[in-house]
C-alpha cells in the first residue's frame, strides 16, 4: 500500500511549526520536506548545518527512525515583511528556534532557514 497523505500547504507562516512537530511525530517524512524550500538549510546545532531537501530528508528519516519526538512549544508571533517572515518557537526545555520562511507563488509559506537552537 502506497502511502498517499495529502499535505496541507501552510497558508499562515505559523502553521509551519505544528505542521512539521505534527507530521514528525506521524512519521510523515513527506510532509516534512513540504514545508521546506529545495535549497533551505537547517542548523541542527553544534555547527552542523544541513543544505537541500536530499540532505534535509536523510536527516528527518535518522530522527524519525531513532524514535525522537519533537516537542511542542510555544509559538512566538510571526514577524512579517513582504514575502519573508521569522518565525521563533520556545521549547518546554527553554530552547529557543528561529526560523526565516517565504511567501510563495501561490500564497503559501515554506521555511528557507531553521535554525533549532539560537544562543
Amino acid at each position: 500500500m502506497t502511502d498517499e497523505r495529502r499535505h496541507d500547504p501552510a497558508h499562515d507562516p505559523l502553521d509551519l511549526e505544528r505542521f512539521l512537530v505534527t507530521r514528525q511525530r506521524d512519521g510523515d517524512l513527506d510532509g516534512m520536506l513540504a514545508l521546506y524550500e529545495p535549497d533551505a538549510v537547517l542548523d541542527v546545532g553544534e555547527g552542523h548545518v544541513v543544505a537541500g531537501l536530499d540532505a534535509i530528508r536523510a536527516y528527518f528519516a535518522d530522527a524519525i527512525e531513532s524514535g525522537q519526538r519533537y516537542a511542542i512549544g510555544e509559538q512566538r508571533p510571526a514577524l512579517v515583511s513582504g514575502d519573508l517572515a521569522l518565525t521563533s518557537t520556545r521549547l518546554p526545555d527553554g530552547t529557543v528556534t528561529a526560523e526565516v520562511a517565504r511567501r510563495q507563488s501561490d500564497g503559501t509559506w515554506r521555511w528557507v532557514i531553521d535554525r533549532f537552537t539560537v544562543g
